[in-house]
């Protein structure tokens, strides 16, 4: 089964029939989740009508870290199984979970300022959040900077891989280190402490959250293998523009 979608072809077909699904299930979780917060779940007894910023905030937090702890995944199966797609996975999830921190992280301040009364502070949890960021840019920032592409991926796993001991520190921190972030809420070993009226459109966030990052992970996947198509067509034949300006048409398509 692994090895069956490193057929680029194959993993296109695949790519193709889930696509739609994936888009449709963060559809209808995103209008489920997104109006039963709003609208539905009652406002905290501490924090009032601010705490629906949870139903943006949390799972954006939990994409931005499976998002990285996906990319560091397909970097070592690039690094063990030299999976012909897998460099290409962790590439394509890099931007969707870039956006994901960065959501998180401009949710967090403007859900910061009421709570804390600041819009930032060098808390641990916070702090480790921002480098992860950091880590993102960085990591696609050696794609676009080394010509190179075999050489460019190794850099970008050593990278992936190095860069994957920021995400346990951000998971405890609020464990390890005294901080203003309150602690694991929904996983933990005595259950969740929210109340299943707020648990329930938070999951259902989370479900949409997972599926767009699916659906963008797949179509970005396909967009660099159509790249990839045309770039080797024209190697084949660079005195022929018609045909290579053809081919990208072809590919857009």
């Amino acid at each position: 089964m692994w090895s069956r979608f490193s057929n680029p072809a194959k993993f296109e077909a695949m790519a193709l029939a889930i696509g739609p699904f994936l888009f449709g299930a963060f559809a209808l979780c995103a209008v489920f989740g997104l109006y039963t917060g709003l609208f539905n779940s009652p406002a905290d007894y501490q924090q009032g009508d601010s705490v629906r910023i949870m139903y943006v905030h949390v799972p954006a937090a939990w994409m931005a870290l499976a998002s990285y702890t996906f990319i560091a995944l397909m970097s070592l199966v690039a690094f063990v199984w030299r999976h012909s797609l897998a460099d290409i996975a962790a590439r394509s999830a890099a931007l969707p979970g870039a956006v994901f921190t960065a959501l998180a992280l401009f949710t967090g301040a403007v859900w910061g300022k009421p709570t804390w009364g600041a819009w930032w502070v060098w808390d641990a949890r916070l702090t480790s959040m921002l480098i992860l960021l950091f880590i993102y840019f960085g990591y696609m920032a050696v794609w676009q900077a080394v010509p190179e592409t075999a050489r460019a991926a190794r850099f970008a796993r050593i990278l992936a891989l190095i860069g994957f001991i920021n995400i346990p520190i951000i998971k405890f921190s609020v464990d390890w280190w005294n901080s203003l972030h309150q602690p694991a809420s929904i996983l933990r070993a005595d259950g969740p402490t929210i109340d299943p009226s707020m648990l329930t459109p938070l999951f259902a966030m989370i479900i949409a959250y997972t599926a767009l990052f699916g659906w963008l992970v797949l179509v970005g996947m396909r967009t660099m293998l159509s790249l990839q198509r045309v770039e080797a067509r024209a190697a084949r034949s660079p005195s022929r523009p018609a045909e290579v300006a053809a081919a990208v048409s072809e590919e857009g398509a």
